[in-house]
């Protein structure tokens, strides 16, 4: 399953904000230097889906604050039902 991501780097926190410009938007601990903040991006991820952190991967975006992420193992049923606990889905 693919969705899109806009990542915001050096925040204070990592966490998924919720809904923004048709993505989910995520700010991340990480700078965006040697693959951290997309690293982290993953790792946050995984955690919400509960899946390994190789089971997802960011297909397009790699040096951009928009990125695509694909996710492995899971059902885009089970992941709309989990961003909507998370409050992430609007």
């Amino acid at each position: 399953m693919l969705f899109q991501v806009k990542a915001q780097p050096r925040s204070s926190k990592s966490r998924i904000c919720g809904e923004y410009d048709g993505r989910l938007k995520v700010t991340l601990k990480a700078a965006p230097v040697d693959d951290a903040a997309n690293r982290e991006c993953c790792a946050l991820f995984a955690k919400l889906f509960g899946v390994a952190p190789s089971r997802l991967s960011i297909v397009a975006g790699m040096s951009s604050r928009n990125k695509t992420v694909r996710v492995e193992g899971i059902s885009f049923e089970e992941v709309a039902r989990i961003l909507l606990r998370e409050g992430a889905a609007t």
